[in-house]
């Protein structure tokens, strides 16, 4: 398995942006977050969220390939498990398996809710501190607000036995973790 060096290397290797990188910061915190709550392997679930964009920047205008690019640029670099939850995060768009794991359901819930969390702390003059999860709920209410956010994705969290609030929080808590290099820091 690649470490996490190598999978940050690779990382950059195909993401020059740095809303890409932040975004793949984000899901890998929240991945062992959820990982941690739910007994899994933290390492492997937190490398699969920092890698799970990798083919990003060349299938933003070919979505068929998204998620599958991934996979395939990861190579024997994770298990089978995890360049399954790849290609199933983005199952819609790339004709994939349906997700059917807690793995592959935590890698959809877990890389989307980092949006919401994202711009709900844009919006705050503390930013990501003090955050609660009832003001995303609330945010989530609003579909103007980070519109391109899929609400049910981040529903799906209920497929890995979470509700919505305890969801909510462990993003949040895992966000909070890395705000200063993700810019969501209080200034």
């Amino acid at each position: 398995m690649l470490s996490r060096d190598q999978a940050m290397a690779l990382l950059k290797e195909h993401n020059s942006e740095q809303n890409l990188i932040n975004h793949a910061l984000e899901s890998e915190a929240v991945m062992h977050g959820l990982a941690r709550k739910l007994g899994k392997d933290e390492e492997l679930w937190g490398i699969t969220g920092l890698l799970h964009d990798l083919d990003y920047a060349t299938t933003k205008t070919n979505e068929a390939r998204h998620g599958l690019d991934s996979a395939a640029l990861i190579g024997d670099g994770l298990p089978a498990e995890a360049l399954d939850a790849i290609k199933r995060h983005a199952c819609e768009m790339n004709g994939s398996d349906d997700p059917s794991t807690d793995f592959d359901f935590a890698l959809r819930c877990g890389e989307t809710v980092t949006g919401m969390v994202h711009a709900g702390a844009l919006v705050r003059p503390t930013r990501i501190e003090g955050m609660k999860p009832k003001s995303l709920k609330k945010k989530m209410k609003d579909k103007a607000f980070a519109a391109s956010v899929n609400r049910d994705c981040i529903r799906e969290c209920e497929k890995i036995g979470l509700e919505l609030g305890e969801f909510l929080q462990i993003a949040i808590a895992a966000v909070t973790e890395i705000a200063p290099e993700v810019g969501l820091a209080a200034e």
